[in-house]
């Protein structure tokens, strides 16, 4: 590993950075590279030629573009960044959605103190961490116990569908049988329902009804 280890903080909460920042100058191995407050400024600072962090620091929930939107740009450009998601989210869900986006650390907040240290060393070289609590959470989830399962924000939902999905939703919502669908969109019935199926997975609900009742929650109809 190299002397410096240079970090990047992203939240939308200037307190909280100012805490991490404290945290982060006791040791000598680490050095901060600023600061973001939204996810757009991350992008933005990160597309400058002259910034480059071994790892970044990120926050889920920020103005102009979350910390989904942050890895799935980062995951579209190629951009190889290592990247620790600092959140009070710690339901499985969540967790493993940022890991299938290429986060390599996952902290909650409320024992950040204890663990961020540890957690940038670890990325910086290479390697995963979580803190004890969502390796609870993770370990529990591949022995088969039950854990929360949490729900992704709305805005991230609606982005992981499809043109397709999107429109066979607003028909499901206005009432059309499984027929009249695929007759609408020139279909096969089979690839509606696969549509279908692929709806009520991705947005956590267990019928049309289900279905119809996000689309008008979140605007969509």
């Amino acid at each position: 590993m190299k002397e410096k280890i240079y970090v990047h903080v992203a939240d939308d909460h200037k307190i909280l950075i100012e805490g991490i920042i404290a945290v982060i100058n006791t040791d000598k191995d680490i050095e901060i590279k600023g600061y973001s407050l939204t996810g757009q400024e991350v992008i933005d600072w990160f597309n400058q030629n002259e910034n480059k962090a071994d790892v970044l620091i990120l926050d889920i929930t920020m103005p102009m573009l979350d910390g989904f939107q942050v890895l799935k740009y980062f995951k579209k450009k190629k951009i190889d960044q290592k990247v620790i998601i600092l959140s009070s989210y710690d339901d499985l869900k969540i967790v493993q959605e940022v890991l299938n986006l290429g986060c390599k650390g996952y902290i909650s907040k409320n024992n950040a103190g204890e663990h961020i240290i540890n957690a940038i060393k670890a990325v910086a070289n290479g390697e995963q961490y979580f803190s004890n609590d969502i390796q609870t959470t993770l370990l529990k989830s591949i022995s088969g116990q039950m854990v929360p399962q949490g729900e992704l924000p709305s805005k991230y939902l609606l982005e992981s569908l499809t043109e397709r999905e999107l429109d066979v939703l607003k028909l499901i919502t206005k009432e059309h049988s499984t027929k009249e669908m695929a007759d609408l969109m020139n279909l096969s019935v089979n690839t509606i329902d696969t549509y279908r199926k692929s709806l009520l997975k991705k947005l956590n609900v267990k019928n049309a009804v289900g279905l119809a009742m996000y689309a008008v929650k979140n605007n969509i109809v």
